[in-house]
């Protein structure tokens, strides 16, 4: 019987979510687990020791060696060969701290559904990375019984991916979004529903009739990706890989 892999808790989201050479997009592209971005931040970045990085991701200090070598070289072949990168996957369980934004409204409860939009003056925004607010509604029982307009703090991109996982979010409904972004909300269990237009309120009441219009296909028009994004969900904290919560 294979031995089970322990799973790795990671604090946050990368900012950005792939690297392409300036003059080659790279078709045999290297993939960077969240795991393995982790260490990098904790003993690079955060310059923790490999015993602190362990304790911060609840796995043996041997584990992290491990991840660290491995991702070390992935970054090494993405400079030296110049190929692209990508950062998704791995047997993580994401721990990420809920934003001040979200501390200010109203506790989510057990059985709700929580929706976010892309909000500007009562609009869907199109442009996901760029969104400065987002409008959160609490579903319950089909209804909605909470409403509220939360503001991004200038996060944008990979950022904002973290950003709705820690407020607790289950559904994104918005306009354009770029591949990346895309991949981020599949493995945080968020579900999509991308290349809608219009009043927020409207499109969230058509989500809840089983009517909205979107696009599962859905680019985004300022970076040009088209990955679609995963259809795995659940509830509280979410899993990128398969370990349990």
């Amino acid at each position: 019987m294979p031995k089970t892999t322990k799973c790795r808790k990671i604090a946050c989201l990368p900012g950005q979510f792939g690297f392409i050479p300036s003059d080659n997009i790279g078709e045999n592209a290297i993939q960077l687990t969240f795991d393995e971005f982790e260490t990098i931040r904790l003993l690079d970045k955060e310059g923790m020791t490999q015993e602190q990085c362990a304790g911060k991701m609840g796995v043996a200090r041997t584990t992290v060696t491990a991840m660290y070598e491995s991702a070390r070289k992935k970054v090494s072949e993405m400079l030296v060969d110049g190929r692209s990168l990508i950062i998704s996957g791995g047997n993580v369980r994401f721990n990420i701290m809920q934003s001040e934004s979200f501390k200010s409204i109203r506790e989510k409860g057990k059985n709700d559904m929580r929706i976010a939009v892309t909000y500007d003056n009562g609009e869907i925004f199109q442009h996901f990375g760029r969104t400065e607010k987002f409008k959160v509604y609490d579903v319950e029982d089909g209804k909605i019984v909470n409403e509220e307009i939360v503001d991004t703090n200038g996060q944008g991109h990979g950022a904002l991916a973290g950003f709705l996982l820690g407020g607790k979010v289950d559904v994104l409904i918005c306009g354009g979004i770029g591949g990346g972004a895309q991949v981020a909300l599949g493995e945080a269990g968020i579900k999509l529903y991308g290349g809608v237009s219009g009043d927020a309120d409207a499109a969230v009441k058509a989500f809840l009739d089983g009517a909205l219009d979107y696009d599962p296909d859905v680019r985004c028009n300022h970076h040009g990706e088209g990955h679609t994004c995963g259809d795995h969900h659940d509830e509280g904290h979410h899993c990128g890989g398969h370990c349990g919560h």
